[in-house]
């Protein structure tokens, strides 16, 4: 009998790509928010939209749920924004010297 042919890798992947989407949201609310500002919210809540409609009509349960992750994550980041913009008037993080406070 072998121990590894009864081992399920569903959740330590599915606990990776949240990790790894988490990490990589983390980096996007700053870039979204020094280059686009505030307005930036929009774009999380058209691709937060777009992958939990596509997190929906997936079939393979580790793609469905890291693409509702995506969504989550997007939706999550709308308030980071907002938030990142308060870090930054702080002097947290640096000023897009392109636009005006």
């Amino acid at each position: 009998m072998d121990i590894f042919s009864n081992l399920n890798f569903n959740g330590l992947i599915i606990g990776l790509l949240t990790f790894i989407i988490i990490g990589i949201f983390h980096s996007l609310v700053i870039k979204i928010e020094y280059y686009f500002g505030i307005k930036g919210w929009i774009i999380f809540l058209v691709c937060g939209t777009t992958f939990t409609v596509i997190s929906l009509l997936l079939n393979n349960i580790i793609l469905s749920v890291a693409f509702g992750v995506i969504a989550f994550s997007c939706f999550w980041s709308i308030k980071e924004v907002f938030e990142q913009r308060e870090r930054v008037l702080q002097g947290r993080f640096p000023k897009n010297p392109k636009r005006k406070y």
